[in-house]
């Protein structure tokens, strides 16, 4: 297992905001960051040493990336697998290619998932639409049509109740294959997030009850509001996953909690994750400096809670109206990511509040309209 330390170079590809916050991270321990993003002014080219700014699978670039950093890491999935392949045969990513290959295609994910021995909803594979119809019988309605690619915040799916609908997900298959998965009536949303090094030392960090609105992330309660034994599920699963998978570095386990207080495993991502950005106040390691910690080679530490919590996404619509009351919350941290437009429904920041009375604080958050 190769260690790099401080005075080192981490270079990232990807310049959002997880990778702003994971270099945060590694330059409070002396690292250097060089990040590769097309964007001239992104979240993390503002914070990085190093800014390369070309496409992700721009081959003169990957080549500058290896160059000038001794270990490359990644803050999202959606980027050139062919890049990165071939990037880990010139230079140190300690996470590989495979894990991007796996989570950046559906059918791929779910099936090592069911290989791993953590619980999957019934699903199939489908084609094309014309085999979509043949097989739907096998699940059943109602079900959920995903693309294979692409696809997030509920973009790229579709939910069909009765085969009257099933016209509704011939478009689908314009984009790419796709997998139907049996719909599982569930009572909460859950996350855990694993990070292992290569030495295979793992932990998980407190799980998130998570609240979407318009198949967006709104808010995480930590600890989720869920049985021991749904803990007990979800971080086995999480760590079936991880270990079948060689994790290094970190991977988000998105679950639904069902009635009869069993789990399903819904989706992965192979990154630090938006239902874990209250680690960085309530964490006593946050889920960005035990990314580094994974990938660089270094022991990991054991995440402990310090107080409830609940985090609350930030969005294009909600900035204004949050800096007119920010004043009057002294026990809000605020985070905004240096993005230069605020559009609707962007990730544009999160709010973490610390809290001993989550009801009550919940109902404050929604009190202040801003949110709305």
């Amino acid at each position: 297992m190769k260690t790099i330390l401080p005075g080192q170079t981490i270079g990232i590809i990807g310049g959002g905001q997880l990778g702003r916050m994971m270099g945060l991270a590694a330059k409070e321990a002396g690292f250097k960051i060089a990040v590769l993003d097309p964007t001239m002014d992104s979240p993390c080219g503002q914070i990085a040493d190093i800014r390369i700014v070309a496409p992700y699978d721009d081959e003169a670039a990957l080549q500058e990336l290896a160059e000038v950093s001794d270990i490359i890491t990644y803050e999202f999935e959606n980027i050139d697998y062919d890049g990165l392949k071939r990037l880990t045969q010139i230079a140190h990513v300690p996470q590989g290619a495979e894990l991007v290959r796996i989570t950046q295609n559906r059918i791929n994910e779910k099936a090592e998932i069911r290989t791993s021995g953590a619980p999957v909803a019934n699903y199939i594979e489908a084609q094309t639409f014309d085999e979509l119809k043949d097989k739907i019988a096998e699940v059943g309605f109602p079900c959920i049509v995903k693309t294979a690619f692409g696809g997030y915040d509920g973009k790229g799916q579709v939910k069909l109740d009765s085969a009257q609908q099933i016209a509704e997900a011939e478009s689908l298959f314009t984009h790419s294959a796709c997998i139907v998965e049996a719909f599982i009536p569930f009572t909460k949303e859950i996350s855990v997030i694993i990070q292992r090094n290569a030495a295979g030392q793992s932990y998980c960090l407190p799980i998130a009850e998570n609240i979407h609105k318009n198949h967006i992330l709104h808010e995480s309660i930590i600890p989720a509001r869920v049985s021991p034994n749904i803990i007990i599920q979800a971080e086995e699963a999480a760590t079936k996953i991880a270990d079948h998978l060689e994790l290094v570095g970190t991977l988000a386990v998105e679950m639904f909690v069902l009635e009869n207080g069993e789990i399903i495993i819904n989706e992965l991502a192979p990154r630090p994750h938006n239902s874990g950005h209250y680690s960085i106040e309530a964490c006593n390691v946050s889920q960005f400096h035990q990314h580094v910690r994974a990938v660089c080679g270094w022991p990991l530490r054991k995440p402990k809670l310090w107080a409830p919590c609940i985090m609350v996404n930030v969005l294009g619509e909600h900035v204004a109206p949050l800096k007119k009351v920010v004043m009057n919350y002294p026990d809000w941290s605020i985070h905004l990511y240096g993005k230069s437009e605020a559009k609707e429904k962007r990730k544009m920041g999160h709010v973490t509040i610390m809290t001993d009375q989550i009801e009550k604080t919940l109902k404050e958050i929604d009190a202040t309209g801003i949110w709305a």
